[in-house]
């Protein structure tokens, strides 16, 4: 239900039959049918002043929950004459719908305001509470134009503002959102689900109901759940600004400001800056998962390290996260290796000073003395920071084990499953290798990279694949006009992904107990097509999924207003017992700005490569 608003109202005459109300020009859907028209004769009282306008709510609301009391009236001088609490009369302006980008939503409003007149002032005014004045936020579907998945194949199906439905904003979180432009409301008890943006904007949850919360305290985002019913608070309307120290699960102090669309978002401008009341009290634990020094309990991590090169400012923080909380894999996937000159674009490609000046950090912070495993892209063939020649590498512990037979391929050379005419046991061309370079799907992306192990008293080898996987980059806001909403870089990952699962099919092919892990940065959501299909076709199964951890706690990444998984480690079916264990460790989310080493989370499993000499064909049933 929407608020009763009231005010004591000297002295105000009767609206002329004409006249149209708020309500009736924002209308019940996105467009307003008034666009491009003058209309005259609109009252409202000025909720709040923004530099380029003002904000004001019908003296009459409708009680409909699908159309906005309220309106942005865009103009740099009506402020001047005009205060909060003033009930105003438009006698004349123009309703307008705007955008800064054609991917993003219209906001409707009033432009060229003239004859303004003042009916009274010092009006009380009272913001709308979320969720008690107001519905609550609908907490799974965005828009009814995503058919119940913003993450269905093909994107870009529609746009809201070409089919503009009616607003259902019990069943739609963009719906609810839009159904309260230009209005005063406030988030009461928030929590902030993240670090603040460079702008210093923060996504927030109030006391309302939400899906998804996990450990710390913001929302997990998973299949068809990606969380509308959270808010951003953008910049303040007194032109003070928000902290830059606040970090996820961080008690805020309510929140009270308008509602708007801004650079793709539905958005809070609050009228003061946001203050926090309790700081989150949680700090990342350490990984309890520590290597017995056997195959029997061998610790395998991933980590995106963002970025790294020789003299990186945070070197010594990802040598000292390695010791500290992943307690010194036996073995770790390493992501955003740079070369030895970094972003420096001079042909260099090789990034053997990177990983020993890694390696040297490591021993320094009371780590074990790695070796490492790469093999060199082609110089700007791999994507990444233009120079930088960005690329996966292994680091190992070479007492604990080693390369099966190493022979290394070339940056060129596609990597083969090869079978023993004999024993029927699989083993690689080049160890290690890449799969499938020249193939096109990898332009501008890192190979996987392929290798095969053995542990010191292990009895039977095992495979590995290092994975980064084409970005998201030039996708599209969940908030935004497009629906579903353009997830970038989707087609170039399904490829990826079927290379890749084909690769490792072989493998199980010729094994099916087989020992394969599949990890790194894929980019990508475990319930989304480049990723189902990867599982289907390379027979692994994601870790935490094959685990059963906790939906909520599924997360490494925290982007917009998503705890999210973007790192994933992949098994073969043998490798899903009681014996294998799995932590990602949170020390990027659960931090303040200033704290971040890298924007991932590292991940850390436990498992038993032993295997047998010869080839089990009895499997863990997944």
């Amino acid at each position: 239900m929407k608020g009763v608003l009231c005010w004591a109202v000297a002295g105000l005459q009767p609206l002329l039959s004409a006249a149209l109300t708020i309500a009736e020009i924002n209308g019940n859907r996105y467009i307003s049918s008034y666009n491009g028209k003058t209309v005259s004769d609109v009252t409202g009282l000025v909720t709040a002043k923004s530099s380029a306008g003002i904000y004001i709510r019908s003296t009459t609301p409708d009680d409909d929950e699908a159309t906005s009391d309220s309106i942005y009236v865009f103009s740099s001088t009506i402020g001047r004459t005009v205060d909060v609490g003033d009930i105003i009369n438009l006698g004349s302006a123009k309703v307008s719908e705007y955008r800064s980008s054609n991917t993003y939503m219209y906001l409707t409003e009033l432009t060229n305001p003239s004859d303004i007149t003042v009916v009274s002032s010092n009006n009380a005014v009272t913001p709308l509470i979320i969720g008690k004045d107001t519905l609550s936020p609908p907490t799974e579907q965005f828009t009814s134009l995503d058919e119940g998945d913003i993450y269905s194949v093909p994107n870009a199906q529609h746009n809201i503002s070409a089919v503009n439905p009616v607003l259902k904003p019990a069943e739609y979180g963009l719906d609810f959102w839009e159904s309260l432009t230009g209005e005063l409301v406030t988030v009461k008890a928030p929590t902030a689900l993240k670090i603040p943006s460079s702008y210093r904007d923060t996504w927030v949850i109030g006391d309302w109901k939400v899906t998804g919360k996990n450990d710390a305290g913001s929302l997990t985002m998973s299949a068809k759940d990606s969380n509308p019913e959270t808010i951003l608070i953008g910049a303040p309307l007194d032109s003070t600004k928000n902290p830059t120290t606040t970090k996820l699960g961080d008690a805020l102090e309510d929140i009270t400001g308008v509602v708007t669309n801004t650079y793709g978002f539905y958005t809070i401008l609050p009228l003061t800056a946001i203050k926090i009341k309790t700081p989150s009290a949680l700090t990342p634990p350490p990984t309890s998962l520590v290597s017995s020094g056997s195959c029997k309990g061998l610790t395998v991590g991933t980590y995106n390290v963002e970025n790294l090169a020789p003299t990186s400012a945070h070197m010594p923080k990802v040598a000292s996260q390695i010791v500290t909380y992943l307690k010194s894999p036996d073995l770790l996937f390493i992501q955003e290796v740079q070369d030895n000159t970094g972003a420096t674009d001079d042909g260099v490609v090789s990034a053997n000073k990177t990983l020993a000046t890694l390696i040297s950090a490591i021993k320094s912070a009371g780590g074990p003395i790695y070796d490492y495993v790469t093999i060199e892209p082609v110089n700007d063939e791999d994507g990444g920071q233009p120079g930088g020649n960005i690329r996966t590498a292994y680091l190992y512990n070479p007492s604990i084990l080693s390369l099966k037979n190493p022979n290394p391929g070339s940056s060129t050379d596609a990597n083969e499953v090869i079978v023993d005419a004999e024993t029927g046991q699989p083993s690689l061309k080049f160890n290690p290798g890449r799969v499938d370079p020249l193939n096109a799907a990898w332009k501008a992306t890192r190979k996987p990279l392929v290798a095969e192990w053995i542990a010191k008293d292990g009895k039977k080898p095992f495979f590995t694949v290092n994975v980064h996987m084409t970005s998201k980059g030039g996708g599209s806001s969940v908030h935004g006009d497009v629906r579903p909403p353009i997830n970038g870089g989707v087609e170039k990952r399904t490829q990826q992904a079927e290379i890749t699962a084909k690769f490792i099919s072989q493998i199980l092919q010729a094994d099916p107990a087989a020992r394969v892990i599949a990890a790194g940065d894929f980019n990508e959501f475990a319930f989304v097509k480049p990723l189902t299909t990867f599982a289907e076709v390379s027979g692994l199964k994601e870790l935490d999924e094959a685990l059963n951890t906790p939906v909520e706690n599924r997360y490494t990444y925290s982007y917009d207003m998503n705890a999210q998984a973007l790192d994933h480690m992949y098994i073969s079916p043998v490798l899903a017992s009681s014996k294998s264990k799995f932590q990602h460790i949170h020390v990027s989310s659960w931090v303040t700005d200033s704290a971040v080493v890298s924007d991932h989370d590292p991940s850390v499993a436990l498992f038993d490569v032993c295997g047998c000499a010869d080839s089990n064909k009895r499997v863990h049933k997944l």
